[in-house]
């Protein structure tokens, strides 16, 4: 059994992003009711929820978060977008970017959000825990330099992966993103830095749009080091096994990364309101187990899961909550309630069009292990 580090923080719950319906502002002429922001605290305080209703909760390590300093910060983002975002935090909020939006003090909700990851990164490297999961708000992935986007005000994973370099002296870090959306923030931070591997396993154009082809691998010295496995719309467990042990396994076992942070988004489940795919909770508990012995191989067994999308309440607990099972390697005894009928969909195998995809994959891949041979 390992010793799995958890974060979590009341204020990550109090990052307000208003009225909306959905991701569109209300407006009566457009006949357009308020209700909450897609992006709202239900699903994240669910996930904790369960974990204290069933006392799972207990089976973790509490690790206190800590805000991220401002030199921390601008090691990833532009002192200009920082300056604007820290006077719309003053100000009262508003709308830091696409479709981003955020209330007064919310910039000092994100530094804490940003720093919980790296004190877990700092844990993990201490040898406080063995691996851990950070449940943060607001998410990070989609931040790039110079522009929110997607909900995300600070790019928390590479922030961490950042600090990991400069400040513990490591030299490889991977990143790798299974959110349904494409994880285009560390992508476009690292395009030309071989320091962090980027791989992304997503929904084909679901958002941002036109981002994240196979095809995007990087330039300069980063080229061959993001790598993108763009599944469409209505994938399953049969292309997601897939692409973990034909293309982010062995990508991985090629870059021989030291750390790997998880950006880790459920909206790629059945029942997600942003999503198309067809995932279920065990699902994301295999793509850990699978995962696990390739960090024990590589790095020691280091690794952190950073939160990030996810917005069916139904079913981003039980998918939480087999990711924490399989991290530390206990089990809760609960049944997820959904699960039966989500992985009886049908088309949940592999299918040609699927696998396409995944084949496309692969040749990036044969470019990564060249670069590191």
């Amino acid at each position: 059994m390992r010793k799995t580090g958890f974060v979590w923080n009341e204020l990550y719950m109090w990052h307000d992003t208003g009225h909306y319906a959905g991701v569109l502002q209300p407006d009566p002429a457009a006949f357009i009711e308020p209700d909450e922001h897609s992006e709202n605290p239900k699903t994240k305080r669910r996930f904790k929820n369960l974990l204290d209703a069933t006392g799972f909760i207990r089976e973790l390590e509490t690790i206190d978060a800590r805000p991220a300093t401002g030199e921390e910060v601008l090691r990833i983002h532009g002192s200009a977008y920082i300056e604007r975002l820290k006077g719309l935090s003053r100000e009262g909020g508003g709308e830091a970017g696409r479709s981003t939006p955020f209330g007064k003090g919310g910039y000092d909700i994100a530094l804490l959000s940003a720093g919980g990851c790296l004190a877990m990164a700092e844990a993990i490297m201490s040898g406080k825990v063995d691996n851990g999961y950070v449940l943060n708000r607001p998410p990070g992935h989609h931040a790039t330099r110079d522009e929110a986007m997607g909900f995300c005000l600070l790019a928390n994973g590479s922030i961490t992966a950042s600090a990991l370099i400069k400040d513990h002296g490591l030299s490889r870090v991977a990143i790798v993103d299974w959110d349904v959306h494409h994880g285009n923030g560390a992508e476009g931070i690292f395009w030309e830095d071989p320091s962090v591997l980027t791989l992304s396993i997503h929904q084909d154009n679901c958002f941002p749009p036109n981002s994240g082809p196979v095809d995007a691998i990087g330039e300069g010295a980063g080229k061959g080091f993001n790598v993108n496995v763009p599944v469409p719309p209505g994938s399953g467990k049969g292309a997601y096994m897939a692409a973990f042990e034909r293309v982010i396994l062995p990508a991985l076992r090629a870059y021989r990364p030291e750390f790997i942070i998880v950006a880790s988004g459920f909206d790629g489940a059945g029942h997600d309101p942003l999503g198309r795919n067809m995932l279920y909770s065990a699902v994301y508990g295999d793509m850990t187990r699978m995962l696990m012995p390739v960090a024990d191989e590589l790095c020691g067994g280091r690794i952190m899961m950073t939160h990030e999308g996810g917005y069916s309440p139904s079913i981003v607990p039980y998918c939480g909550l087999r990711v924490l099972e399989a991290l530390s390697e206990k089990q809760s005894g609960v049944a997820d309630p959904f699960e039966f009928a989500l992985a009886h969909v049908g088309y949940q195998d592999l299918q040609v069009h699927q696998d396409a995809v995944i084949t496309k994959a692969e040749e990036v891949v044969k470019l990564l292990q060249d670069a590191c041979r």
